[in-house]
Order: C-alpha cells, then structure tokens, then sequence
C-alpha cells in the first residue's frame, strides 16, 4: 500500500509525497485519516531542527501526532470494525525506501495509517475536525488530574493547551483559574475564567500555578507569585537548561512538578468528558489548510500568533 503523507526531509524542508505502509496484521487498523493537527511544540522543534536528541529521531520523517479519521480495515484480533471512528496518536507503519528509512515519529499526518487497535480511541464522528485536538486535551488534563496533581489557580500562557487547562479545571468542578498572557492577539476567547497581563495581576499567594507557555526565564517571576508551600507545575516543553534563584524559592518552601505527556487513561478520560458535554473545543482551531499548502501551513502554525491551531484537512486531498 501507498500513501500521500508529510514528509520532513530535513529542518524546515517538508512537502506532501508518498510512502510505502507496512501490511497490517491481525490486531492492526487501516484508518484513513480525515484531519490532523499541527504542535507548536514538538514538531515545531523538529521542523527547526532544535530538537534535543530523541529516541528513533531521525530524517526523513513524517510528522504528527493528532490524527482523526474512520477505520477503512480492521483486523479479525482487533475488537474493531471498519466504519468506527478514531483517534490515532501517530504511527510508526511506513517502509523503508531506496533511500533509507521513513521514521514515523510521530508519524500522524498521511492520510493512510495502519496502527495497532491498543493505540487508537473511539471517537464520536461529529466531532469533525476537532477529534483531532484529543491528545492535546488528553495532555492538558494530564497536567491538571495526574499523580499528586493540584488544581491550579493560575495559568500562564492562553495557547491552546492553556485554554485546554483552563477548560478542564471548570469541567472538573474546580474554580475557575486566573489566566496570563502577554500577547493582546491571545487574550480573547475566554470560556469562564479571565485573562490578563502578568503587570495587570497584584496576587502572590497563588497555590498553584501551572505554566503552558514553554517561555524561557520565568520560573523567578512564577515563584514569586506562589503562596507558601505553593507549587509550580511546568506543563510546556522547555528545550534550554532551566534555573531559578533558591532564596526565593527556598522562603516559600516551593514545590515543582513537571507534567509530561498523556497516558492512556487521560485519552478515555478527556473523550468522556467531551462526550458528556462537559468540555467544548470549539473555538480551538482557527486555521485549515490542504496537504499539498503543507509548507506555507507549517510556516503559519508556527510563526502566526493569530494562529492557535493548524489543522490539515486530509479529506480535501484527492
């Protein structure tokens, strides 16, 4: 089987082409993906080429790891059928070329896909385009409903993965956080919270704030805002050595928690949680893009900050 997918050949060299796919075995899916979403964290690393050294990283690769679309085939050991939809947290199925391997880290963003079924979760069909975002939200709740994990009441950064934040603590029953942002094209969009400036914010006794920027040098800034006792969650990507002053820190008895990467169970937990009406992601994606503009979208995600989310539409591709 053939595919058309992204290929990143080099830092920033990425194109549409196609790749070989792997045959399915008796507990994969052959999904075809209808829609998916472009990181500004990871991927933009790799597009930058800034990406520390990362297991079974290397060019070419294809990208991704937000994908959505509808199983086209499904293996006689893998509890699914063709017709369900799903969301696929990236694939490692292409084939070697002539010249070299195709590394599929994360390997989302093809329109053809065969992965085990353990990976995928069931998606409702009308989520459209936003099923896509799931991983995203997975991560966000993450951060908020991991082991040891605080509820906070600050959010630094109203990026998608901060409103996410922020939507989450509200559906969890929570109240609602104070929101930063430093940019005025990102302060709008609120769902029942507030943002603000930083400068705008007297408060220092905040129990918990969770930072979804990744922006360098603001752990002094945070700790300073913290109450005792106080926790500081890192909850973006952070590619540069972190420091902080420990007088500081070491007056509030602070606490640091780094919040990594969705587990299985927030997948389930996050789509339950959609399902039942409780957390809305609309007003999330604010762009599309074709396959074939992959260049020029990729460019936007990254570059644009009017631009929150990125999504390739897959089913616009013949």
């Amino acid at each position: 089987m053939q595919t058309s997918a992204i290929i990143l050949s080099s830092p920033r060299r990425i194109a549409l082409g196609q790749v070989g796919l792997k045959a399915p075995g008796p507990r994969d899916l052959v999904v075809r993906i209808d829609h998916s979403g472009i990181s500004t964290g990871t991927e933009k690393l790799f597009w930058s080429g800034e990406m520390p050294p990362f297991p079974g990283m290397g060019y070419p690769l294809v990208p991704g790891y937000e994908a959505a679309g509808e199983v086209i085939a499904a293996g006689p050991d893998s509890g699914f059928r063709p017709g369900e939809h799903v969301f696929v947290p990236g694939a490692n199925c292409f084939e070697a070329t002539e010249q070299g391997p195709v590394f599929g880290l994360f390997g989302g963003a093809a329109r053809t896909l065969v992965t085990d079924a353990k990976r995928v979760t069931r998606i409702d069909p009308g989520m459209g385009a936003s099923g896509a975002l799931l991983a995203l939200a997975a991560t966000a709740r993450h951060a908020v409903a991991g082991p040891h994990a605080a509820m906070p009441d600050l959010v630094v950064g109203h990026g998608v993965l901060g409103r996410l934040i922020a939507r989450i603590v509200i559906a969890s029953g929570a109240p609602a956080p104070q929101v930063w942002e430093v940019n005025p094209a990102r302060q709008g969009g609120s769902q029942g919270y507030a943002v603000c400036h930083p400068d705008e914010d007297e408060r220092r006794d905040y129990t918990c704030i969770m930072d979804a920027s990744g922006a360098e040098g603001l752990i002094d800034q945070l700790v300073g805002r913290l109450a005792k006792n106080g926790e500081l969650v890192l909850a973006g990507f952070y590619t540069k050595p972190l420091q902080f002053a420990f007088v500081p820190a070491f007056m509030r008895e602070a606490r640091l928690r780094i919040a990594a990467e969705w587990q299985p169970d927030d997948l389930i937990a996050t789509r339950d949680l959609i399902d039942a009406g409780a957390l809305s992601l609309d007003g999330l994606i604010t762009h599309h893009a074709r396959p074939s503009e992959a260049a020029a979208a990729y460019e936007t995600a990254f570059n644009d900050a009017d631009c929150l989310k990125m999504i390739l539409d897959w089913e616009a591709h013949a």
